[in-house]
């Protein structure tokens, strides 16, 4: 028997998925922005603002450490009902 947490209840790893989520929002953003004027002809922008770009794999990165994170704590539970449920037979007999 497994236990589906509710919608509503944080797992582990979930504020990891969300944190880095926005990160990459951010990097795409600013990765559109310093594109644009390569696009449109003007100056481009400095080198400090291709670095900000590398927040999307940065943020790609976060969220892959919040999605190993949930799969480890989902192990863990899986592997404690296991083990609870063969003690469970045990002591029946």
């Amino acid at each position: 028997m497994t236990v589906t947490p509710r919608s509503d209840e944080a797992r582990p790893g979930d504020a990891l998925v969300r944190a880095g989520g926005i990160v990459f929002i951010a990097g795409a953003v600013a990765t559109l922005v310093t594109m644009a004027p390569l696009f449109l002809g003007t100056d481009p922008f400095p080198s400090y603002a291709w670095a900000v770009c590398m927040l999307m794999g940065v943020g790609f990165a976060i969220s892959a450490a919040g999605v190993l994170r949930s799969a480890a704590a989902q192990r863990r539970e899986a592997r404690a009902s296991q083990a609870r449920a063969a003690a469970a037979q045990a002591a029946r007999g």
